[in-house]
């Protein structure tokens, strides 16, 4: 917050009144995350879908997993496991053959697993960190000035 004195005769002086250290924002609930990951991957199925993508499933698979890092980058380390195996899951039942069934293909899945994963655990720790960061330059230092 910045605040301005007048003295007379002076020139306007600008000083920052900092508050203090503010607390690292709390992560969103995992309950929220999984929800948002499930309604989020539907969402885009459903979009490749439309546009007849899903035959090729790399893009379908690149498109969850920057869902799943972006959901990450608000949630919890814990919800990171849930939030991939909510991705994958609808990855398999939709966008492959057969459609509708949940299919484990050991050439593939485990993959596909490991990069949703990946991507919710770059996005919590990128989160993480930039909250951090952002709390860190928050604290000022006192200048003693009145």
């Amino acid at each position: 917050m910045t605040q301005w004195r007048y003295h007379a005769g002076d020139a306007v002086e600008w000083r920052h009144i900092a508050r203090g250290a503010r607390p690292v924002p709390e992560p969103m609930a995992t309950p929220f995350v999984w929800t948002a990951a499930s309604w989020g991957s539907f969402a885009l199925i459903g979009v490749f879908d439309l546009l007849g993508a899903l035959d090729r499933t790399g893009f379908a698979l690149a498109a969850l997993s920057l869902l799943a890092a972006a959901l990450g980058a608000f949630g919890r380390f814990a919800a990171a496991p849930g939030t991939a195996l909510l991705c994958w899951a609808l990855l398999n039942v939709f966008a492959t053959h057969p459609t509708g069934e949940i299919s484990w293909a050991g050439h593939r899945d485990p993959g596909w697993m490991a990069c949703l994963l990946a991507a919710a655990l770059i996005g919590t720790a990128t989160g993480r960190l930039l909250y951090a960061r952002a709390a860190y330059r928050r604290v000022t230092p006192y200048d003693g000035a009145a």
